[in-house]
């Protein structure tokens, strides 16, 4: 079952499990694949630069490829300027870039200040006109194709403007909203507020996605029940352990939960999710950027710190089986429980 039902932009069905979240630096087409495999019921490329694209740029394109498997996929945009938003959205929903995608996604939420600076990412929670104007540029150009948002719930403690948001840009077109439950100032810590969550929910019509936090299925169908959201969407929480979504979509099927991997299964997936990057950008580049996916599956480890320096200096897919091999060493001291499982 797939996200959309039809293409047309109010027509959303929902299905059971939880959405990849976009992570800049994260979300590729290897994890993409990897999370869908395991039960994502939709993914997110990482944000691509609206003006770039518009300038000719070369790279950003290489963001929107290879899609999310068979699960529904957004091409994520950001910018501050709605006729640039526009332009680019018009240029990929017009097929220039030859990309499969079902839906475009507008960043409302990112806190880096060299996204912010300018006046994008979550910066566009204190300008909601300006933010309402991005999303019906966009939707006017992308016609059918869907638009959804990720905004959190404000810029501040004093600037809790996502109700706002999302309201003007529920008017403005936009089909599904993704929360993160914090504000900008507030980053990645502390934990979320999902009150807050539950207050955009209650003031818009379409589907809303529950973000932050999601570490577990218990922990996803708790924060559903305190949101009243549709569904969650899962972030950090998915790094090294793509698992969580089979036992998400588990656990709202009313199924039995599937167990955590072995250490033999996280360290296949592991080779796996190296060896598709490697693939798809080449092994210099892609063992640098695997450094800190690499360090994700060490999570709950023996000798994690150890290991996540180990993962740190690695250049070649080579050096990734001598850091498993280390964690096997260190593992192998233990008494056999300690690593049968990803610690959540």
């Amino acid at each position: 079952m797939n996200l959309f039902d039809t293409i047309h932009i109010r027509t959303i069905a929902l299905a059971p499990g939880a959405a990849l979240a976009p992570m800049a630096g994260a979300t590729d087409k290897a994890m993409r694949r990897l999370c869908e495999r395991f039960g994502a019921n939709m993914t997110v490329s990482e944000m691509v630069s609206a003006r770039a694209l518009t300038m000719g740029d070369r790279k950003s394109p290489l963001l929107m490829t290879g899609g999310g498997g068979s699960a529904p996929f957004g091409i994520q945009l950001f910018g501050h300027e709605p006729d640039v938003m526009g332009e680019a959205a018009a240029m990929i929903a017009g097929g220039k870039y030859h990309v499969p995608f079902d839906f475009l996604d507008i960043n409302m939420g990112c806190p880096a200040p060299k996204i912010t600076g300018p006046g994008a990412g979550s910066s566009l929670l204190r300008d909601p006109k300006r933010a309402e104007a991005i999303v019906r540029a966009v939707c006017r150009a992308a016609g059918d194709i869907p638009v959804t948002v990720k905004l959190r719930i404000g810029w501040d403690e004093e600037h809790l403007t996502g109700v706002e948001v999302a309201k003007r840009c529920e008017d403005a077109g936009a089909a599904l909203f993704t929360v993160h439950g914090r504000t900008r100032r507030e980053m990645y810590e502390p934990g979320i507020h999902a009150d807050e969550i539950a207050k955009i929910k209650a003031a818009v019509s379409v589907p809303v996605l529950a973000n932050g936090d999601v570490t577990t299925a218990e922990g996803a169908l708790a924060l559903m029940r305190e949101t009243g959201c549709d569904g969650v969407a899962v972030g950090r929480g998915a790094m090294g352990n793509p698992w969580l979504f089979a036992q998400i979509r588990a656990a709202m099927c009313g199924e039995e939960i599937p167990a955590p991997p072995t250490l033999a299964e996280r360290f296949a997936v592991l080779r796996e999710h190296v060896r598709a990057m490697c693939d798809d950008k080449g092994e210099r580049i892609a063992m640098c950027e695997a450094r800190s996916h690499a360090a994700w599956y060490m999570r709950g480890l023996h000798g994690a710190a150890k290991l996540r320096r180990a993962c740190c200096a690695m250049t070649t897919f080579l050096d990734l089986e001598d850091v498993i091999a280390m964690a096997y060493e260190l593992q192998s001291h233990q008494p056999s429980d300690s690593s049968s499982s990803v610690i959540e």
